[in-house]
């Protein structure tokens, strides 16, 4: 059992960040790489990346909001509670080498995956420009760790209630502009995963994106991860999560990722009745 030593809501308690004993894995898993996770006998499996690992204090830290049924039912889980069953480190881990200048770009959540990833990157020696971003100030997430894991942060709302008034994007387009820019990782929303690669296109900078919001079973097994890269198919769990932006077909990726709105709907609404009535 993998007993949570630390809990945290953020962004307004729609995000939480749980620290989890989790000893063989922490001292395996690299930047990139997720876990599977399940609360219960009867709970759901679903893959989440790790947000940072402690070897020597056999930790690993997963960040995550509340979408449905079983992310509502991990925000139940409290200091003391234990997940049922934790399986990782899986998936490719981020590839870091020194190239440069590298800017990482991650909007709402995905701020928590790029975060041991912008790390990992300025510890090869690379130059590393952060950009992060979010609706509002209020949802915005681990903009310290941020800052002391790159050179240099900027922070984006939509809103323009804190720092740039504006998108990524609009911040991406200057850096790219004044800087010698040799690859740029995003990862967030797939729509600001689409816009990030349409801008690096134009200055013809390589670019990976994580497609890990597409992931269910975590194992291959199940194929509801195809994506389609360089026209070929491939699973974001086993070939990925990060693959070249550039390659992705981001409008078959949005219309997958639609596939189960309307049960995963359902689901949602039957788990917050049960909790009314328990």
């Amino acid at each position: 059992m993998f007993e949570i030593l630390k809990r945290q809501e953020m962004a307004d308690g729609t995000v939480v960040l749980n620290e989890i004993s989790a000893p063989l894995i922490a001292k395996k898993a690299k930047p990139g790489q997720f876990v599977i996770l399940k609360a219960n006998e009867t709970g759901e499996r679903i893959p989440l990346t790790m947000a940072e690992t402690d070897p020597k204090k056999g930790l690993i830290t997963i960040i995550y909001q509340i979408v449905g049924k079983t992310t509502a039912l991990f925000k139940s889980l409290q200091v003391g509670d234990k997940f049922q069953d934790v399986i990782g480190p899986l998936g490719k881990p981020t590839h870091l080498e020194k190239v440069g200048t590298v800017v990482c770009v991650g909007g709402g959540t995905g701020v928590a995956v790029m975060h041991p990833i912008t790390r990992g990157l300025k510890e090869v020696g690379n130059n590393v420009i952060a950009i992060i971003g979010a609706r509002t100030k209020d949802l915005l997430i681990l903009e310290d760790k941020m800052a002391a894991a790159s050179h240099k942060l900027h922070v984006c709302t939509d809103d323009g209630s804190y720092g740039h008034h504006g998108f990524v994007t609009d911040v991406l387009k200057d850096v790219l502009k004044k800087e010698d820019v040799k690859l740029v990782v995003g990862i967030g929303p797939v729509p600001m995963m689409k816009f990030v690669c349409k801008v690096t296109e134009q200055f013809k900078v390589k670019t990976m994106v994580s497609l890990n919001s597409i992931m269910v079973d975590g194992t291959g097994m199940c194929g509801c991860c195809r994506v389609s890269v360089g026209g070929k198919t491939q699973f974001a769990c086993v070939d990925g999560p990060e693959f070249d932006g550039h390659e992705v077909d981001f409008e078959e990726l949005t219309q997958r990722l639609q596939a189960y709105t309307a049960e995963e709907t359902v689901s949602y609404d039957k788990y917050q009745g049960e909790c009314k009535l328990a």
